[in-house]
């Protein structure tokens, strides 16, 4: 199935659903790895890495065990963030392409959510318990400044994303050393990332203003400092 048969309310309403089936402690629903052609939970992993289980998953502490945990979850806020940010942007694109790029794009977010949760939830662990936050406010923030224009919408995504190669950089750095699988679920996310920016940047966006992405980066901030323990 591919992401160009939902429109941006579609998405918006799946969105809402899934939102509230990880607020719940509910898997995903199968349509995210599906529309790019995944099996479900193999998502991110390698042959070596499938089946893998809790006690032969590289990871001998338990205070390691809970690191990768917490940062795991900060990832999954993250792509949630992202998610909904695309779909924001959707709404309020002006041209069809850009409308239609932005929902690619968080069909291929959808991927990294479903391998973030796995992950998770192999840690023995959960989810941000602030999900459904995380999510409509990301939408409200994608719609408002997906209003000001297609190429400010297309920045907005630019530097977000830069941002966000950024973090998976810090991360990769924090991470147990014996966590493999966590390490290549991320070392994927971050090339995705960076072809995300690379298409935005090719598709007219622009640099934004220095204040907005500072502000971006203190938004940011809060956002993973809070899901890290919550």
């Amino acid at each position: 199935m591919n992401s160009r048969d939902y429109n941006a309310l579609d998405h918006l309403i799946m969105g809402f659903e899934k939102v509230k089936g990880v607020a719940s402690g509910d898997s995903l629903p199968d349509w995210i790895p599906a529309c790019a052609g995944m099996t479900k939970g193999d998502a991110g992993m390698t042959n070596e890495d499938k089946g893998m289980t809790r006690e032969d998953d590289g990871i001998t502490k338990d205070a390691d065990r809970v690191r990768s945990a917490a940062l795991m979850r900060v990832n999954h806020a993250g792509e949630v963030a992202a998610q909904a940010l695309y779909a924001g942007h959707a709404v309020a694109a002006r041209d069809a392409r850009v409308r239609d790029a932005m929902l690619q794009a968080a069909a291929e977010e959808g991927e990294h959510l479903d391998w973030c949760e796995t992950r998770v939830r192999e840690l023995d662990s959960h989810v941000s318990y602030l999900t459904p936050l995380w999510y409509f406010g990301s939408f409200a923030i994608g719609a408002a400044t997906g209003a000001a224009g297609d190429k400010w919408s297309l920045g907005f995504v630019m530097e977000t994303e830069r941002q966000v190669v950024e973090h998976l950089d810090r991360h990769l750095e924090l991470l147990p050393e014996q966590d493999r699988r966590s390490r290549s679920i991320l070392q994927q996310m971050r090339r995705d990332e960076m072809q995300h920016a690379s298409v935005a940047r090719d598709a007219g966006g622009a640099e934004l203003p220095l204040p907005l992405r500072a502000l971006m980066r203190c938004c940011s901030k809060v956002m993973t400092g809070t899901a890290y323990w919550v």
